[in-house]
């Protein structure tokens, strides 16, 4: 019908700050035609600055300062708003926005679609009883459920026991104009006097400072290295991206290590492509991932990944080709493996190189988006329309408190 709005997606997440989860959710409502599909962003707790990365116009963020614990009035709070806003599909990621899908019963024609992108802390593979039963019990909701790697996909089927026809796995994508690798490394963007030599070797890693991202192992490693080979310890240095509520505990080990001088934890930056391009080694020891973003674009700027053997980083990482895999939580294997590198340049050259190939033939998030549209469209009952490019309309966004 001729003047009649796009349908509207109302996205609940538990909050809209830096992580994988919220940086897939931008990129995909920044790259969405227009035209296409509408978005609302509904945060169970607050939004930060990350929601200034929206650049798609007109696009809500409603906040609903959920309190801790049981907050029955959130649920009155975001029935009301979504009975105003009477969006086309809901669509709600991770098991803390999986409850809130219960209200769908209050609306009527609503299509609802959840994403499963990685687990937490108190459920690294899965297994937690009463997260099973809650995610059983909320299959007679959703209509739809998408993974973000084969090892979620495979856990829903098997595990939670959702129909083949009902899910979809998807990856994230990346974006390679961004993040791309420079000729030569980049080292303005480092503290003065950080690095000892042009030839000083960067270890670096992005991400929450937070328990499942387990960054102390790199820690760990760096001191394991030191002790077995103490004339590193001119060659070495440790970029850390992040902010979380770890950071003076890294810091406090890093200082009982011996290794403050050599380490520098920038907290969150809007400059990561920049920073990827001063590291040459990309480390990810987190203790379970869905598919880890910063992996993606670590890939795209060309730097080899050593990682911990869990969740979907071996989808990514092919070892011995563009990176390592090591058993969670082992450090001296994590030093191994960054040992392995450093004695061979060849190899580090080489399997940058591969990681690079690999993101040109896999990971793009226009085909990403277009499989989530595909994914609407299919539960809307749209048919034969094509990916467009969205409008350079000016971003007409506002955050608002329920």
């Amino acid at each position: 019908m001729t003047g009649e709005k796009p349908p509207l997606v109302a996205h609940i997440i538990y909050s809209l700050g830096t992580g994988g989860l919220e940086n897939g959710l931008v990129n995909i409502i920044n790259r969405t035609p227009p035209q296409r599909y509408r978005h609302v962003i509904i945060c169970l707790t607050t939004a930060h600055e990350f929601s200034q990365r929206i650049t798609a116009p007109n696009v809500r963020i409603i906040q609903l300062h959920k309190k801790e614990g049981n907050d029955l009035g959130m649920y009155w709070r975001l029935l009301r708003c979504l009975r105003q806003l009477r969006p086309a599909i809901i669509h709600s990621r991770n098991l803390a926005a999986l409850d809130a899908q219960v209200l769908g019963l209050f609306l009527s024609g609503v299509k609802q679609v959840h994403g499963e992108h990685g687990r937490d802390i108190y459920d690294l593979d899965g297994s937690n009883w009463k997260y099973r039963q809650l995610r059983k019990f909320m299959r007679v909701f959703i209509d739809r459920y998408i993974a973000v790697s084969k090892d979620l996909e495979q856990w829903l089927l098997g595990s939670i026991g959702i129909r083949p026809d009902r899910l979809s796995q998807i990856y994230n994508g990346v974006d390679q104009s961004s993040f791309k690798p420079l000729e030569d490394k980049r080292s303005d963007i480092l503290p003065a006097g950080f690095l000892r030599s042009p030839a000083t070797i960067v270890l670096g890693t992005v991400g929450r400072l937070v328990e499942v991202k387990d960054q102390a192992m790199i820690l760990k490693a760096l001191d394991v290295l030191l002790r077995e080979k103490p004339t590193l310890r001119d060659k070495l240095r440790v970029v850390i991206v992040g902010d979380g509520p770890l950071r003076e505990q890294l810091l406090q080990l890093a200082e009982e290590l011996k290794l403050s001088e050599l380490v520098w934890m920038s907290g969150d930056r809007d400059d990561v492509p920049q920073l990827l391009q001063a590291m040459d080694i990309f480390l990810l020891p987190s203790l379970a991932e869905g598919v880890s973003n910063t992996v993606l674009e670590a890939m795209s700027t060309g730097l080899p990944v050593v990682a911990t053997d869990t969740g979907g980083t071996p989808e990514l990482i092919e070892q011995g080709v563009n990176g390592y895999l090591v058993p969670v939580g082992d450090f001296v294997a994590l030093a191994a493996s960054i040992t392995s590198l450093l004695d061979a340049p060849d190899v580090l050259a080489r399997m940058g190189e591969q990681a690079l190939d690999c993101i040109h033939q896999r990971f793009d998030w226009d085909r990403t988006v277009e499989q989530y549209l595909k994914v609407y469209d299919g539960l809307l009952g749209i048919t034969g329309v094509e990916l467009k490019e969205g409008s350079n309309a000016a971003p007409l966004n506002k955050m608002e408190a329920e």
